[in-house]
């Protein structure tokens, strides 16, 4: 038995006055009730309760050790309350963390969502392109992309991040249309480095053939905005997400390149410190960002919410 179990079993001895009684209402047996006791008595060098055939009593130094007794269960009862009732609301902090641009993009806009329908969270949004250890940073959900390294995290999928390939009008007029990945090898690319570290884009055919080809171009960055901006103003092609592209694919800024090639699909998906006790506010988010990656998550995220859609999941 534990010291705070021990002293939760002599508040209820001296306060009924009966081992016999104390030990039926934790649900143990009376010789181990009367052990106990006596250890504590050992431990202490002094005795604290009176026994009789009418039952206990405390002594004046077991009267004195139960008024601690007693103070040090209630503040323990106090707080496996507070943390039942942290660990079963919608409230309180929560420290998030992502890449920048879907942060900006995509995360951001949704936490402000998820926020009015939950007003009493307060959340810390990080956003770093590099790896963030969320035990050492205190994450209480990280939303990372691509293939899960550390597995003793827990992790709940949410979705898929399809990238495209694009450019703008003005730089493919006057120049051949690119038909297969090949043909990229002489055109000026905008390399995403922080992906594309080896300047080598890969492709999957119509029938899941691979084909990769090495690229080269006037600029390189780890901006997918910058990407984005430089597509524009017709420097030259670039790969970008569906989400960073989308807005500039409706208004025909860009357009589609080898449509009938697909770039590698990453995954979605929300990862916290353990698979276990995940409270509310971690779950309840989680459930929500769930409901909003399906299908083609990119295409509604100018859409405004409705008002029902908060109060789901």
């Amino acid at each position: 038995m534990d010291r705070l179990q021990a002293v939760r079993l002599f508040v209820r001895v001296v306060e009924l006055g009966s081992f016999s009684k104390a030990a039926a209402e934790l649900g143990i047996g009376q010789p181990a009730v009367t052990k106990q006791v006596a250890r504590m008595e050992a431990q202490l060098g002094a005795r604290l309760l009176h026994r009789s055939t009418h039952g206990v009593t405390a002594t004046e130094i077991g009267a004195l050790y139960y008024e601690k007794c007693r103070v040090i269960a209630h503040h323990v009862d106090e707080a496996d309350s507070v943390a039942a009732l942290m660990q079963s609301q919608m409230r309180g902090a929560m420290r998030i963390s992502t890449s920048v641009a879907f942060g900006r993009r995509v995360l951001g806009p949704l936490l402000m969502q998820f926020m009015r329908a939950n007003p009493d969270l307060q959340v810390d949004l990080g956003v770093d392109d590099r790896y963030v250890d969320m035990i050492e940073q205190g994450v209480d959900v990280a939303i990372r992309m691509g293939r899960l390294a550390d597995s003793s995290l827990g992790a709940r999928y949410l979705g898929l991040n399809p990238w495209v390939l694009v450019a703008s009008p003005a730089f493919l007029r006057g120049r051949a249309m690119p038909l297969r990945p090949q043909d990229l090898a002489s055109r000026d690319c905008l390399i995403y480095s922080t992906v594309q570290g080896d300047a080598r884009w890969h492709f999957a055919g119509a029938s899941g053939q691979p084909e990769s080809v090495a690229v080269r171009g006037p600029l390189r960055s780890n901006s997918l905005s910058i990407l984005l901006e430089a597509a524009i103003d017709g420097m030259g092609v670039t790969a970008l997400p569906r989400y960073v592209a989308h807005g500039a694919l409706s208004q025909g800024s860009v357009v589609p390149l080898l449509e009938a090639w697909s770039l590698p699909v990453q995954e979605i998906h929300a990862v916290y410190p353990s698979p276990r006790m995940l409270p509310l506010k971690v779950s309840g988010l989680v459930a929500w960002l769930q409901a909003r990656f399906e299908g083609e998550w990119w295409t509604r995220l100018d859409a405004p919410a409705q008002s029902g859609d908060l109060s789901r999941s």
